[in-house]
């Protein structure tokens, strides 16, 4: 059979829509963009603790008074977390995708219930986009909408639609024909048979359509962290590529924490909106300690206490603000490999001291250079030149500035225990059955992964292993796991990275030369880099630093103050005055 290059069709369909339709992608970027963020400033302005005694008022309202304390509860452990402004973030995007499901799933559902013809066309459609694997969506709207909350925002709007569409239409479908059947022989019109008959009797299965679309936009949102969306996504995908179990059990439990929150209370304001819901609901209430916790306080007293909160809440954040955060902003990205960690920290440090507001967003190498090719990324510090990042740099050189290399012996290796009696990459042929027919990788997009696939395997008759492809932190986890357990591994690996040091690790000689030779690293800009940020680019041309100054920076950001980098940094530059000085002087 020939081979069918469906792959490559899409691919030049998305070329061609980016070409082509930037001036109406820039337009929905702007305004999703400004309305995310717009509702992002305002749910983290206030108080945590009177936003979540609103939110804990809105709950008691809508389910009673135990599920108001509940929610209070769990809002407060968000902040004691210290992920509140993240779970923020988080419901901005998730109310925003939502609301845009809804608005184009609903009509979607009533128009699928009334017509035959469309709901037949529109079935396997719906299929397609439930089946398609989440990751997918992200491609495109890097390509259409580069990096940051909105690609995250289209994408999780598509990806929440059909249980819109779905139930909208098995909602009005479940309606009673004969009621439909009675208004319309009064002589009722369908508009008005379908807003004052269906649409009512059908609104439990819609709002259950509703509770489905937020959960799935919040599920989705956490996966589009992998592209720059900000909020707990991008804690919860710092801490996976990181190998970080701390920070992922707290970002996770805060997920969780606010999909309860929104699954309560979208399925009460269901049973609240729907008359038949409610009356049973009220029939179900006893006497009692029962009766006290379901008690739920009438409309206007509710709307006065959300109405003072609301203000209260505003106006305390409007003053706790002090007008925002001033200074030239600037966009850093980075990958989750540990020098890049490091110095993207040590730089956010001294520059946020020189009064810039700085904004990191962790992402894998291909978006990263995509960002910056698209001016999403202001600055990249951690390019592998000539060999292991050339592949992205091609594709984008043209829309980039290459600032400068600040490391200069930067090398990549494959690496066993010290104990193993392989010293060369040569030595791992035919021995493929003690080291389990593998060599454990990182991040699938990394120029390293290709480079050990295409040139050392071949070069070695490496054949009979599996380069595994997994993460940084999956990688680490798995040659500390064998370390213990005396067990023989072959894992990738690069210098600089603090692994030498706290494992009894050895890198395996390369004869041929297949990993090339020794890299630099290089800082890249965006276009127009220099002009913008002209101070700044001067700094990072002289900015060097050699094995004694990174490997003690990469130990204590990584290891000693794991998810305080901050304090990392600060203890590193207490330790070496003299180069911070020189940093930005």
């Amino acid at each position: 059979m020939p081979r069918l290059h469906l792959g490559d069709w899409v691919s030049d369909a998305v070329d061609f829509l980016t070409k082509h339709g930037k001036p109406v992608f820039d337009a929905i970027s702007d305004v999703v963009g400004g309305v995310v963020h717009g509702l992002s400033h305002l749910l983290s302005a206030p108080p945590s603790l009177a936003l979540a005694a609103l939110i804990a008022m809105a709950c008691w309202w809508l389910r009673g008074l135990a599920a108001g304390v509940l929610t209070m509860a769990g809002l407060i452990l968000i902040d004691s977390l210290g992920q509140w402004d993240a779970a923020m973030q988080t419901l901005a995007l998730v109310l925003v995708a939502s609301a845009a499901a809804l608005l184009v799933g609903v009509p979607l559902g009533v128009l699928s219930a009334r017509t035959a013809a469309f709901s037949a066309v529109a079935r396997p459609v719906l299929d397609l986009m439930q089946t398609m694997p989440a990751f997918v969506y992200l491609i495109p709207a890097i390509s259409f909408f580069g990096l940051g909350e909105v690609p995250g925002v289209i994408a999780t709007m598509i990806f929440a639609i059909p249980p819109g569409v779905r139930l909208t239409e098995l909602g009005i479908r479940q309606v009673d024909r004969e009621t439909v059947e009675a208004a319309e022989a009064f002589g009722t019109p369908p508009g008005r048979v379908l807003t004052r008959v269906q649409l009512p009797l059908a609104l439990p299965t819609i709002m259950t359509g509703v509770n489905q679309v937020i959960m799935l936009s919040l599920s989705m949102v956490v996966v589009a962290g992998m592209v720059g969306a900000a909020g707990l996504g991008a804690n919860v995908f710092g801490a996976i590529t990181q190998y970080n179990l701390s920070a992922g059990a707290e970002s996770g439990l805060a997920v969780v924490v606010l999909a309860i929150i929104l699954d309560r209370m979208t399925g009460a304001l269901g049973t609240r909106l729907a008359p038949a819901a409610r009356r049973s609901a009220d029939r179900a209430a006893r006497g009692g300690v029962a009766n006290v916790l379901r008690y739920r306080p009438r409309p206007v007293l509710a709307l006065s206490g959300v109405v003072v909160f609301a203000v209260l809440a505003t106006t305390l954040g409007v003053v706790g603000t002090g007008g925002g955060a001033k200074g030239k902003p600037i966009t850093i990205g980075y990958i989750p490999w540990d020098e890049d960690i490091a110095v993207t920290q040590l730089w956010k440090s001294e520059l946020e001291k020189k009064g810039y507001q700085v904004t990191l967003r962790q992402v894998d190498a291909g978006p990263l250079f995509a960002g910056l090719g698209q001016g999403d990324i202001d600055l990249f510090f951690d390019a592998w030149l000539p060999a292991t990042h050339a592949d992205y740099y091609n594709k984008y050189k043209d829309e980039i500035e290459d600032v400068g290399v600040w490391y200069d012996k930067a090398s990549m290796q494959i690496a066993v225990p010290k104990t193993d009696p392989a010293n060369s990459i040569a030595d791992l042929k035919g021995q493929s059955g003690r080291f389990k027919g593998r060599i454990v990788g990182i991040e699938p997009g990394a120029g390293e992964m290709k480079i050990v696939k295409n040139k050392v395997q071949p070069a070695y008759g490496l054949g009979d292993y599996k380069v595994v492809e997994s993460s940084t932190a999956a990688m680490l986890a798995e040659l500390n796991r064998s370390m213990q357990s005396k067990q023989p591994i072959a894992v990738t690996l690069w210098k600089p990275h603090w692994a030498y040091t706290k494992f009894p690790i050895k890198p395996l000689a390369d004869p041929q030369n297949a990993f090339g030779a020794a890299e630099k690293i290089h800082t890249l800009g965006r276009q127009g880099f220099a002009k913008d940020f002209p101070q700044l680019d001067g700094w990072l041309k002289r900015f060097t630093m050699d094995d004694a100054q990174l490997f003690p920076l990469e130990d204590l950001v990584m290891n000693k103050y794991k998810n305080k980098e901050a304090q990392g940094v600060a203890e590193w530059e207490k330790q070496n005055p003299a180069i911070v000085k020189k940093l930005t002087g």
